[in-house]
């Protein structure tokens, strides 16, 4: 019989971990775990499972990347808002400081370690800003605008805050922030609510939402005015943003009249979005982080709310795989 290296031209390694930094091609037998495993480029993007929320919650805020996630407030079971603040570290979520508001359907922007938290609800949309430094929040600047279900992008200093809404009515409202306080940027060209955000101060994308009905529509904000882009093929809202203006993930939400959870993932490319593989778990009001292609999602609600997390791996990025018999 053949030896693999006859075949491929190479031996593989017996090693007790995986590599740390395994090359595309790479392969190697796990001794712990008794399981051939070689290193291989993916055709299409895809989700896997990671370490479940401490606290399962829909409404949250994110921010962060895949490997240093974000996730704070929100509401659990009953729709009791909570200030619980929980830190992603690629594998699982440990307990941070909590939030000094507790409150749900706040927008998140910035770092693990330098994270904005902005609006959402308490007991009527508020204008909270706080600020995080990887272990505890202390206030910054009131937005001008209360509102709920509004987006964020950017950073903990150079932030934006954008859409929601008033309680009664949808907001256009655009606000940036630079540390200390905020100021009026330019309107949305559609005002709406719980829609989703991507990118930077001068350089965002806002998707999806709700209007007059679940929206697909998509604009780009350039650090004075938003003009439009490219439809999503699904309309939504509650749905979770991760990337940039022009690499963006828009992952889950709820579709259709009923706001059915969905588990819908589309990339968008700067100019238009195209269908990617869907989550695992489809689900509304969740949060997001990370970039286009090493993305993050978590939290939400399906019938019940859920700790869920899921990593998502863009087309062409080099994942870990298992040799098996089948």
């Amino acid at each position: 019989m053949s030896s693999y290296s006859q075949i491929f031209g190479s031996k593989f390694s017996f090693v007790s971990s995986d590599p740390s930094d395994p090359i595309e091609g790479q392969t190697w037998y796990n001794t712990t775990s008794e399981v051939l495993k070689y290193r291989a480029a993916t055709a299409a993007g895809a989700w896997a499972s990671g370490g479940n929320l401490g606290t399962a919650r829909q409404g949250p805020g994110g921010a962060g990347t895949q490997t240093a996630g974000l996730c704070f407030g929100g509401s659990t079971s009953g729709f009791v808002n909570t200030g619980a603040t929980e830190e992603y570290d690629g594998s699982s979520w440990t307990s941070g400081g909590n939030l000094g508001t507790a409150r749900r359907m706040l927008a998140g922007a910035g770092t693990q370690t330098a994270g904005l938290a902005l609006g959402g609800y308490i007991t009527a949309p508020s204008t909270a800003t706080e600020e995080y430094n990887g272990t505890s929040w202390t206030a910054g600047g009131n937005l001008g605008t209360a509102r709920r279900l509004l987006a964020g992008a950017g950073t903990q200093t150079v932030g934006l805050g954008f859409g929601g809404y008033l309680d009664p009515g949808n907001s256009a409202a655009t606000e940036e922030y630079d540390g200390t306080s905020w100021t009026a940027g330019g309107s949305l060209s559609t005002a709406r609510r719980n829609l989703a955000g991507a990118g930077t101060q001068t350089s965002a994308l806002g998707f999806g939402g709700f209007d007059t009905a679940n929206s697909t529509a998509t604009e780009e904000y350039d650090g004075t005015s938003w003009t439009s882009g490219g439809t999503m093929g699904t309309a939504r809202q509650g749905l979770a943003g991760a990337g940039t203006q022009t690499s963006a993930l828009a992952s889950g939400g709820g579709a259709g009249p009923s706001d059915t959870p969905s588990a819908a993932t589309e990339a968008y490319n700067g100019t238009s979005w195209t269908a990617d593989t869907s989550m695992a778990t489809a689900r509304r009001n969740l949060a997001g982080a990370g970039t286009q292609p090493a993305a993050l999602a978590f939290g939400g609600e399906t019938t019940v709310n859920v700790a869920n997390t899921e990593e998502f791996t863009g087309a062409g990025d080099p994942v870990t795989r298992t040799i098996t018999g089948s």
